[in-house]
């Protein structure tokens, strides 16, 4: 960075400091040292800066990384399937560090109250506006799932987040949750808020009637004399994790031949750099970067996997970059390319964890925030109840956020069991915060929110373990949906994720009975994915439950006896 850029941002860090912002005293975080985390050297000329799954989070959150993301098969002690000590040491970060922090879940509520909180949309802009500054044209990437996952997303129709990212100079996105606005409402952002600003990409959606492209499925730009390339690459089962009536009329798909032929177009175009932006998940990355050719990288999301370093898989044509990179506005990375004689000589990476009380807010996005917040503030404030735990989600299993929402809606329906998806988005809770309405839709804001009460057999209840276990665990990483387990409350039960299909799911008992197959259960769940499905917004559910109990005692969570994992460096 040069002296004036660096002089500028020590200046902007001065003013943050006198004026109030929230910086931590401790000598670690003196500003030659904050400056140094975030001083990237530029390097080469292709730049690229990317930030995916921020899940609609526009303001600074706590977030936990998981303690549980077990590999199977191939994927059995590699990258993203690490946690705790064993990523620490796999990728050489100081245990006891802000890094060690921001990629694990290690001493969680201690290392946030000492480190502050992670993202916030006013600080990233900050970063964005510093590495742009020396990076002359960058490239800007949106990886996708922003349009969902907050509150004021849900209200405004996705529209916050939608000016949020033109604010921020966003140049292209990917998607999966954008879908489930429905397809008008992701026609009308991209023809009227999009234009001529952000190109949604994506090669893999198509009418299901003539298999015409819905949308980009590329864009091209010059930068510093050398041709470059983005190809997009939505989530291909989003009809399926998702309701299809949102989108009834396009399919989606991995799709290999015709990313194949998107990038022998571009190369053929004269594309020198060629990178994916894509939605598929790590482990799906991995795989599509050993059968496709001429691709430099693949900048990845889905999974909200935060991987410090990328990994190179070869292939029949030379090599390709996997990256990964985590969720919530947590990171920014960047990716820098020394191209000459036509081709990728050499690359830069860097995953640069937002500290929020290291980066001064930008005071154009926080009046942005500020505005589009304040017609909701009352209802977003209201203290719902106080949590004596840490509360969390994320890990395959469970987390103690989930086994609230499950306590909650059992007890309020007075179900014998409950089920929660595994999703990965929600932000997490400290001991002896206050849980606002807005923490709960932090959990919960989606289009099909309805709390559902069913009658089901337990051979009903086995077969959807073993339909969402087969989701989580394929050896066969086409065959993954890239979410976690459905959390399960009321009923005991072990999995061995290496078993095979319809064969993971056994011992299973509801107070200390086993389960009879033609035996009906009442199961309380939220989130149905099919048509005509009704019910009460779960939020309303757990909001009554936690206003009704003021105090939130910490979780005992339900988690399955593991069969077969002892070993594996993706449990801790």
């Amino acid at each position: 960075m040069s002296s004036m850029n660096r002089r500028e941002f020590l200046q902007m860090l001065a003013a943050a400091s006198v004026a109030g912002a929230a910086l931590d005293a401790r000598p670690l975080l003196a500003a030659g040292n904050t400056d140094a985390l975030y001083d990237v050297p530029k390097f080469g000329n292709v730049h690229f800066m990317h930030f995916t799954d921020c899940h609609a989070q526009l303001r600074p959150i706590w977030f936990r990384e998981p303690n549980v993301n077990l590999g199977v098969a191939g994927a059995f002690g590699k990258a993203p399937h690490l946690v705790g000590e064993q990523l620490l040491r796999a990728f050489g970060i100081k245990p006891g560090t802000r890094e060690a922090h921001a990629f694990t879940y290690l001493d969680f509520a201690q290392a946030a109250k000492t480190y502050g909180k992670v993202g916030g949309f006013a600080h990233l802009a900050t970063l964005v506006k510093r590495l742009r500054a020396e990076r002359p044209n960058a490239l800007l990437l949106d990886g996708g799932d922003t349009w969902q996952g907050s509150a004021t997303a849900l209200w405004t129709n996705g529209q916050d987040m939608v000016d949020a990212c033109k604010l921020l100079g966003v140049n292209m996105m990917s998607s999966h949750w954008e879908f489930t606005l429905g397809d008008k409402r992701v026609q009308e952002i991209v023809e009227k808020d999009l234009k001529g600003k952000i190109e949604f990409l994506a090669q893999n959606v198509k009418t299901t009637d003539f298999g015409d492209p819905v949308f980009a499925p590329y864009a091209m730009r010059e930068m510093n004399g050398v041709q470059v390339a983005v190809i997009g690459q939505a989530f291909p089962y989003t009809p399926i994790a998702n309701p299809r009536y949102m989108m009834p009329d396009w399919t989606f798909g991995i799709q290999d031949e015709n990313m194949q032929k998107m990038v022998d177009e571009v190369r053929a175009k004269g594309a020198k750099v060629v990178v994916v932006l894509s939605h598929n998940g790590m482990d799906v990355d991995l795989k599509m970067a050993s059968r496709v050719t001429g691709i430099d990288a693949i900048m990845g999301g889905h999974t909200h996997d935060g991987v410090p370093q990328p990994v190179t898989i070869k292939n029949a044509g030379g090599q390709t970059l996997v990256t990964n990179a985590g969720s919530n506005g947590k990171f920014l990375a960047v990716l820098d390319f020394d191209v000459r004689g036509g081709k990728v000589q050499d690359f830069r990476y860097k995953l640069l964890p937002i500290f929020s009380n290291l980066l001064p807010a930008d005071a154009e996005m926080v009046a942005y925030i500020d505005k589009v917040r304040a017609p909701y503030k009352e209802k977003l404030d209201e203290k719902l109840a106080v949590s004596e735990g840490l509360l969390y989600r994320r890990g395959n299993f469970n987390g103690s956020w989930d086994q609230l929402i499950l306590d909650a809606i059992m007890e309020v329906q007075g179900a014998d069991i409950g089920f929660s998806p595994g999703f990965r988005w929600g932000t997490t809770i400290l001991p002896g915060q206050a849980i606002t309405f807005e923490h709960l839709m932090d959990q919960t804001a989606i289009t099909y929110p309805y709390a559902t009460l069913n009658e089901m057999s337990g051979e009903q209840i086995k077969t959807i373990l073993e339909d969402v276990c087969d989701n989580s665990f394929n050896p066969d990483p086409y065959y993954q949906q890239g979410g976690d387990m459905v959390r399960v409350g009321g009923l005991q039960y072990a999995c061995a994720p290496d078993a095979k299909m319809g064969s993971r799911i056994t011992e299973m008992r509801l107070k200390g009975k086993a389960l009879e197959a033609d035996k009906k259960y009442k199961v309380a769940g939220w989130a149905p994915v099919a048509e005509g499905a009704k019910g009460e917004p779960v939020w309303d559910v757990v909001a009554r439950y936690l206003r009704d109990k003021k105090t939130i005692t910490p979780r005992k969570l339900n988690q399955p006896r593991l069969i077969g994992t002892k070993g594996n460096p993706g449990i801790a």
